[in-house]
C-alpha cells in the first residue's frame, strides 16, 4: 500500500510541474492533481494495454517512440474524463510535449525517491 501512495504523489507533483512548463497543459490545484493522478492511474490500466497492442506494429517501427503518442492519447483520454475537477489538456501537442514531459519528471523524481529509501 505505501508504494501505491508513493506512487499516486509522484503523479501527482509530476503533472503539476508538467503543467507549469507546457503551455496548454492545466491542473487546477493539488486536489486537482491527486484525482487527476487517479484518473491517468486508471486509464492506463485499462485503456493503455488496448492501445498498446493495437500500436505495437507502429512502435516497433518507430523504436519505441510512438510511445509518447499513446501516452498523450492517454492523457487526453484522462482529461476529458475529469474536465472540471482537475486535468484539462488544449489540444494534442500540449499532450504530447505533456507526455514526454511527465515520463521524464515523473522518473526523474521517483529516481530520487526510490535512491532515499
Amino acid at each position: 500500500m505505501p508504494n501505491f501512495l508513493i506512487t499516486w504523489v509522484i503523479t501527482a507533483v509530476s503533472l503539476m510541474i508538467t503543467a507549469y512548463v507546457v503551455p496548454g497543459f492545466h491542473v487546477t490545484g493539488i486536489m486537482g492533481a491527486l484525482i487527476a493522478a487517479v484518473m491517468v492511474g486508471l486509464v492506463n490500466a485499462f485503456v493503455r494495454p488496448i492501445l498498446g497492442i493495437l500500436a505495437f506494429p507502429i512502435t516497433l517501427l518507430t523504436f519505441g517512440l510512438f510511445a509518447f503518442v499513446l501516452n498523450a492519447i492517454s492523457i487526453l483520454i484522462a482529461s476529458k474524463i475529469t474536465p472540471h475537477y482537475g486535468l484539462t489538456i488544449d489540444g494534442f501537442i500540449p499532450a504530447l510535449l505533456g507526455s514526454i514531459v511527465l515520463t521524464i519528471v515523473s522518473s526523474v523524481i521517483t529516481y530520487f525517491v526510490r535512491s532515499v529509501e
